[in-house]
C-alpha cells in the first residue's frame, strides 16, 4: 500500500507543465505590496489581506438550473466576509507596473514559483498593453517578457511561452487587429492566441475571423470554453470555427454526450483547474474534471491564477490525487498528456517527453519500493 506522505512527495516532485497561467494572476502579493507602495496606490486592504480574500461572484445562478452536475447555487462556507473580484485585484495589479523591469520581474517570478512545484514547461497568457506600459510599445512589453523567460530558462532549466489574450468583451474587429499586430510583429516566444473574460460576455463565433487568420500564419489557438456558459455547442464552435488546438477549461461539455464522445475519440485536450475565484463553484468544478477524467477526456492539470488564487500547480496536482482519488498511473498519463498539449516545437517536445518519461519512472521505482 502506497503511504500518503510518500505519494504527496511523489506528486511534488512529478515533472509538471502549465499550459493555462495567466501572467496578472501570477503576481506574488509581497511583489504587489512592494509595487503599490513605490506608486502610493491606495488600497482598501494590504495586499496579503486582498488576495486572501479574493471572491468573485458566479453569474447568475438561474443559467444553472438542472446541469448533470449540479452547479452550487449559494455561497461558499469559507467566503470572506469583505471580498475582492479577480478582476479587481488584477486591475490593481496591473496599474502599479511602471517598467520593462517590472515586467521581467513578475514573468521571472512566475517561472521561479512554478519551478518550486517541478514545471518543467510553462506556457503564459499576456493581455493587451496595459496604460501604465504604453511607453513599451507592444515590442518592448513582449521582450520584457521574454528577458524573464531567458532568465528563468538559465537558472531553472526550465522552457517558456506566450500566448496573447484576447478580451471576448470586445469586438471582433478589436480581436482581428490585435492578431494582425502579432502577425506584423513576430515574437519566436509568442505561439499563439487564447479567449479569455467571461464567456457569458463573449461567444466563440463573434472571434471566427481573427482566429481564421491566426491560424492562416501559423498562429497556435486556444479559448476559454464551456466554463460560465452551460453550453457543450460553444466547445465545438471553438474546434470546428475557431480551429482551437485544445480548450481551456470546458467543463459544461459534460452536458451532451456525443460532445463527449467527439473529444473523446479526437483526444482533445482540456486545461482543468481545481481552484478558482468562484469560491462556491471549487467543488462543482472538482466534480466535473472528475467526471470527464471517467469519460476519457484528456486532461490536463493548470494552475490559472496562482498568485491570486492563491494556489499551485502542486497543490492542483495534491487534489486530484487526494480528493478526486486519482491514481499514480492517473496521474502520469496527465503529466504526460501536458507534454502532448504544449506548443512547443516536435523536437522540442520530443525532447522534453523523453525527460518526463525519466524521471516518472526513477520517481515511480522509489514510491513503489517505498510501498513494499
Amino acid at each position: 500500500m502506497i503511504d500518503s506522505a510518500a505519494y504527496g512527495a511523489y506528486l511534488d516532485r512529478m515533472p509538471k507543465t502549465d499550459l493555462h497561467v495567466h501572467l496578472t494572476g501570477t503576481i506574488r502579493a509581497t511583489t504587489f505590496a512592494e509595487l503599490a507602495a513605490r506608486e502610493g496606490l491606495q488600497l482598501p486592504q494590504e495586499p496579503l489581506e486582498i488576495f486572501a480574500n479574493i471572491n468573485s461572484r458566479p453569474p447568475d445562478p438561474a443559467l444553472y438550473v438542472n446541469t448533470r452536475v449540479p452547479v452550487p447555487q449559494g455561497p461558499s462556507a469559507d467566503e470572506p466576509e469583505v471580498s475582492y473580484s479577480l478582476f479587481q485585484a488584477s486591475e490593481w495589479a496591473l496599474q502599479c507596473l511602471r517598467s520593462a523591469d517590472d515586467v521581467t520581474r513578475i514573468v521571472y517570478e512566475a517561472f521561479e514559483d512554478a519551478h518550486a512545484s517541478a514545471t518543467r514547461h510553462l506556457e503564459l497568457f499576456f493581455d493587451e498593453l496595459p496604460p501604465s506600459l504604453e511607453h513599451l510599445g507592444y515590442n518592448g512589453y513582449v521582450e520584457a517578457m521574454a528577458a524573464g523567460i531567458r532568465r528563468a530558462e538559465t537558472d531553472f532549466g526550465m522552457s517558456g511561452l506566450l500566448i496573447a489574450g484576447i478580451d471576448r468583451s470586445k469586438s471582433g474587429g478589436h480581436a482581428l487587429a490585435l492578431v494582425q499586430n502579432l502577425i506584423d510583429n513576430p515574437h519566436p516566444d509568442v505561439v499563439g492566441i487564447g479567449l479569455d473574460n467571461l464567456e457569458t460576455s463573449g461567444p466563440p463565433e463573434r472571434f471566427e475571423a481573427a482566429y481564421q487568420l491566426a491560424g492562416r500564419h501559423g498562429l497556435k489557438r486556444t479559448a476559454h470554453s464551456s466554463e460560465h456558459a452551460p453550453l457543450a455547442s460553444n466547445t465545438i464552435t471553438c474546434l470546428d470555427v475557431l480551429g482551437c488546438d485544445r480548450i481551456d477549461h470546458g467543463y459544461f461539455v459534460l452536458e451532451d454526450d456525443d460532445v463527449v464522445a467527439r473529444v473523446r475519440e479526437e483526444q482533445v485536450a482540456f486545461t482543468g483547474i481545481f481552484t478558482t475565484s468562484r469560491r462556491s463553484w471549487r467543488p462543482w468544478r472538482r466534480a466535473s474534471i472528475k467526471a470527464m477524467a471517467d469519460a476519457g477526456l484528456k486532461i490536463v492539470i493548470a494552475s490559472d491564477d496562482p498568485g491570486m488564487f492563491p494556489t499551485t500547480l502542486a497543490a492542483e496536482y495534491r487534489i486530484a490525487a487526494y480528493e478526486l482519488g486519482f491514481s499514480p498511473a492517473k496521474m502520469r498519463e496527465i503529466a504526460l498528456n501536458g507534454v502532448d498539449a504544449c506548443w512547443l516545437s516536435e523536437p522540442a517536445k520530443a525532447e522534453l517527453r523523453e525527460r518526463f518519461v525519466s524521471e516518472l519512472d526513477a520517481l515511480e521505482a522509489e514510491l513503489f519500493e517505498a510501498a513494499q
